[in-house]
């Protein structure tokens, strides 16, 4: 069942092309990110789904309904989490999610239920403005989600927060989706869309680049394994000259071996000798970018 349907959406900001044919679907039950640079039109084209904002063409259809003009029908059935949510700093985290839940009729119980799902139970009398940066944006998607929405929308949930509280929120992602939830992510955290969603699509400049699971993203690209030894373990002349290796480099504290016979590498460096310490990687979601924009990556 097809949960969000964009086709060929516009938006336009003087000579600026924000969404420039942007064109998509979403499933129902699945996590779908949304990649891409800051600028590169993630925030606008969830703003357009959302009916926040109207697009200039194209068609969206979020459950079957138009979003756009602002849809009261399809307000109760998303919940919203956005980059920067302003709270009632006063009032407590319960309190806070309580407006949120009375402003839909919720029941009191689910404040409690959310307060426990975000981790938030032991800071439930703690006036909002004395929380970390993780607790409010834990708020801030405890707020999208206590009228249980069939769709839940995340605007780069996990920005500027240390890694702890990064790893803390994609379990609570993977928790939404497990209540029968649809998430639609941005990010520009190569390695969160990598970790939490089905399928992405990558976006810069207004336009999808790409669009599948990050799996098949990654073998698409054809690219070469990095095989990184400890430097000592070879000099970069003899890594070089392993059967197999197209290119090696020294890299900071490693060796690093470039090949696309990682099977041959890997026997002739046992031969060797020199297992001890060795790392192998293959492409990830930051190679596929890099290669579909041809520039450095913007953060």
């Amino acid at each position: 069942m097809v949960a969000i349907a964009v086709q060929d959406v516009t938006k336009h900001y003087g000579d600026l092309a924000a969404v420039d044919g942007v064109s998509f679907e979403v499933q129902a039950g699945e996590i779908f990110g949304i990649l891409g640079p800051n600028g590169a039109g993630k925030t606008t084209t969830l703003e357009i789904i959302e009916g926040l904002r109207e697009a200039d063409g194209g068609e969206v259809t979020v459950l079957g309904a138009r979003p756009w003009p602002r849809n009261a029908a399809l307000l109760p059935r998303i919940g919203v989490q956005v980059q920067a949510t302003a709270f009632l700093d006063k009032l407590s985290t319960r309190e806070q999610l309580g407006v949120w839940a009375s402003l839909y009729g919720t029941q009191n119980t689910r404040v409690e239920e959310m307060l426990d799902l975000v981790g938030l139970t032991d800071k439930s009398a703690t006036r909002v403005e004395a929380l970390s940066g993780g607790q409010k944006q834990r708020l801030s998607i405890a707020c999208a989600l206590v009228h249980e929405p069939e769709i839940v929308f995340l605007d780069e949930p996990t920005a500027a927060l240390d890694p702890q509280a990064r790893r803390n929120l994609w379990d609570l992602v993977g928790e939404i989706r497990g209540r029968g939830a649809t998430v639609v992510i941005t990010t520009h955290y190569m390695d969160e869309a990598d970790a939490l969603c089905d399928r992405v699509a990558i976006m810069d400049h207004g336009k999808i680049l790409a669009l599948d699971s990050p799996a098949a993203l990654r073998r698409n690209l054809d690219a070469p394994v990095r095989i990184a030894l400890p430097v000592g373990a070879l000099s970069v002349a003899d890594a070089a000259d392993v059967d197999g290796a197209q290119t090696a480099r020294e890299e900071g504290p490693s060796i690093v071996i470039e090949t696309r016979a990682a099977e041959r590498v890997l026997a002739a460096l046992a031969s060797r000798g020199t297992l001890d310490g060795l790392q192998v990687s293959g492409a990830n979601l930051e190679d596929v970018f890099l290669t579909l924009t041809g520039r450095a990556y913007r953060a």
